[in-house]
């Protein structure tokens, strides 16, 4: 089971953290990730990484504004959005594709929690 945090509303330029807790005893065999789904829009991939916390993958549209981690210890992923825009308004989504698996797309991705709102103001 997944649940998000940490959505919200900010101003164009400003910064975000999205928190995912996991449950169950084997999340550090799971790969984890972050999609996202505007209005109007259909979901997309917007970062992944590894179980180990080792590799990590992005969207060109998110590159070098958002980070993607993960603390196993405590059964958590992050992801830190930075200078944020007006079309990074969506649902954010966490999402773990089947164990000891990279997923980067969204049919990949096997379970799913219920999205939290970020809202990005002009």
């Amino acid at each position: 089971q997944l649940a998000e945090s940490g959505g919200g509303l900010v101003q164009a330029g400003g910064s975000l953290r999205l928190s995912c807790a996991a449950s169950g005893r084997t999340f550090s065999t799971y790969a984890m990730g972050w999609l996202r789904q505007a209005p109007g829009k259909e979901r997309e991939f917007v970062a992944a990484i590894s179980w180990s916390g080792g590799n990590t993958y992005y969207a060109e549209s998110v590159k070098g504004r958002f980070t993607i981690s993960r603390d196993n210890a405590k059964n958590k992923v992050y992801l830190q959005m930075n200078s944020l825009k007006p079309e990074d308004t969506a649902v954010y989504y966490c999402a773990a594709p089947p164990r000891l698996t990279i997923a980067t797309t969204e049919s990949q991705f096997e379970y799913w929690g219920q999205g939290t709102l970020v809202t990005v103001s002009e």
